[in-house]
């Protein structure tokens, strides 16, 4: 996820692993004779054999198990890794045993290889990772009364954790006014597998108005934006428009 140069040729690595993460390091990586090289890329899936050191374990052998191609390809598309591995780190405490973040990753970097809406991927993501780290939004009953909510409901309380019903919008007074489109794309993307994506076609007003949200339902328990967030935005807004397509 992260690469420090260290010395001559050696580099520390930042990696995902299922028990956590881990900060390691590959000796003579920067040498062009070395064997390690294409085994410690960033955003590779790969197994890797470690001896154990004194303060960091070194990597003596490397097997890629995907390589994602498409990934570092496209500025975009690299872009969006750094920011999946950096809400990854934010979220992830210390090397604990949390299988489910790095199936996540794995999955969406997976996803981010091929895809064709890179912001939803990202959006779904998201999502996914404030469920495994136990602040899943409530998007389908009212976070207040739990009954279930229908296309009236128009408004989303970051401070209590989701969706208000008509009749309770007044409950917070800072919560977020939601079109019906992205309060069905936020539900959407909250259900369907990442291959689903690719069928979509949403505007860009709702697409932003999805990342805006969560981007504030992040920041609420991160106590802060990452800083990748600057980067992306100005790459989306390069973009050219696209049309909205309705959602069921």
């Amino acid at each position: 996820m992260r690469r420090t140069d260290v010395g001559e040729a050696d580099r520390v690595l930042l990696i995902a692993t299922p028990r956590g993460k881990q900060r390691i390091v590959a000796r003579g990586v920067r040498k062009t004779t070395s064997r390690l090289a294409g085994g410690v890329e960033l955003f590779t899936h790969v197994t890797l054999l470690l001896a154990i050191g004194r303060n960091l374990d070194i990597v003596t052998q490397a097997h890629v198990l995907t390589a994602l191609h498409g990934v570092r390809g496209s500025l975009e598309r690299l872009s969006c890794a750094y920011y999946m591995a950096e809400l990854y780190d934010a979220l992830v405490q210390g090397e604990l045993e949390q299988p489910a973040f790095f199936r996540l990753l794995v999955q969406a970097l997976e996803a981010l290889d091929s895809t064709n809406n890179s912001d939803l991927v990202l959006r779904a993501y998201e999502l996914r990772m404030l469920h495994c780290a136990g602040y899943r939004p409530q998007l389908h009953r009212c976070v207040i009364t739990q009954e279930p909510l229908g296309e009236h409901a128009h408004s989303f309380s970051p401070t209590l954790g989701g969706m208000l019903s008509p009749a309770q919008r007044h409950a917070d007074r800072y919560a977020i006014e939601l079109s019906l489109s992205a309060f069905k794309l936020l539900r959407f993307l909250q259900q369907q597998p990442f291959s689903a994506l690719e069928r979509l076609n949403i505007s860009d007003a709702v697409r932003a108005e999805v990342a805006a949200l969560l981007r504030v339902y992040l920041r609420q328990f991160l106590e802060r934006d990452l800083k990748t967030i600057p980067f992306l935005a100005a790459l989306q807004t390069a973009e050219s428009p696209r049309e909205e397509a309705n959602l069921p």
